[in-house]
């Protein structure tokens, strides 16, 4: 939690110095004072508005995914692939030093699979239909120790950091300079015109692209670091056979947008689409792990 918490104020305080910095060189502090706009109670708007969307979200994500894929949590086993699940997650746990996640399958017909909740000891842990029928247990360890590897290492959380830190960026310099725009430029000082909401809602949407770019490089580091997580677990040939075997049957996803960030498989992107990517692409993942001399 030190970590992220760390990582949190670091990043708000380089954000804070940076849009400081902009501001003063192009006169815009002046300007918003001039016509009115209170920063420090706009920024403190933003902020509550943007880490509350990203956090509602990160609370819901386990109510999100059962009902958004109809899994079956495993609560006792059924059969035997059911019992070596459970075995094999809750013995990864215990190693990686987190509590025992919910463990379910979703009927699918691709390779895959997906972590998600609010917190390292509030978990849940999903794979596919497919993944079982297309994958050997050695594979589908290598997947698990992935997936068990977001968990342990907060990724959920810190991307839901990281996403509230954008969300309020965005909205704080597109309203910042809707405002000036709108009564320095078009003339209106007496409030917020059409114009005003008009640049707001454009640059809400152009900030939003750039920021999906940084929440996507994010979210494509934390793959390479579950995948040296997922060997450490299970074994660096069977994360390496694993990333193999969804190289060979790679289809674009199934999973729900609003839980395909957290799938182990993501879409395939080419040319400026990369960017948007929210997974590697797998033959570097391979490569990346096959030269780590760490693990």
């Amino acid at each position: 939690m030190f970590n992220r918490v760390a990582l949190f104020l670091a990043t708000n305080f380089a954000i804070l110095l940076l849009v400081s910095l902009i501001f003063k060189l192009f006169g815009l502090d002046m300007q918003a004072a001039r016509y009115g706009t209170n920063l420090g109670s706009l920024l403190v708007m933003c902020a509550v508005f943007g880490f509350a969307g990203s956090f509602i979200s990160l609370a819901m994500s386990k109510w999100t995914a059962k009902r958004a894929t109809g899994m079956t949590v495993i609560d006792q086993p059924r059969n035997e692939i059911e019992q070596w699940l459970l075995n094999t997650v809750r013995r990864q746990a215990d190693k990686a030093g987190i509590k025992m996640p919910e463990v379910g399958i979703y009927e699918a017909p691709e390779i895959n699979a997906f972590a998600t909740g609010m917190s390292r000891n509030s978990s849940l842990v999903a794979v596919s239909s497919g993944l079982l029928r297309g994958m050997t247990r050695d594979e589908a360890e290598a997947v698990l120790g992935h997936e068990i590897s977001h968990v342990a290492n907060g990724d959920m959380v810190t991307l839901t950091l990281i996403q509230g830190v954008v969300n309020t960026f965005v909205m704080f310099l597109a309203r910042v300079i809707g405002s000036i725009v709108d009564k320095a430029v078009l003339g209106n000082r007496d409030g917020r015109g059409l114009g005003y909401f008009a640049i707001v809602f454009v640059l809400e949407i152009v900030f939003g692209l750039f920021a999906s770019m940084i929440v996507m490089y994010f979210s494509r580091w934390r793959e390479f670091r579950a995948d040296a997580g997922g060997a450490n677990l299970a074994g660096k040939q069977k994360m390496v056979a694993a990333l193999e075997r969804l190289a060979s049957h790679q289809a674009q996803s199934s999973l729900p947008t609003q839980i395909a960030a957290f799938g182990i498989s993501g879409n395939i992107a080419h040319g400026l689409k990369r960017l948007f990517m929210s997974h590697p692409p797998l033959a570097e993942r391979i490569a990346t792990l096959k030269n780590s001399s760490s693990i």
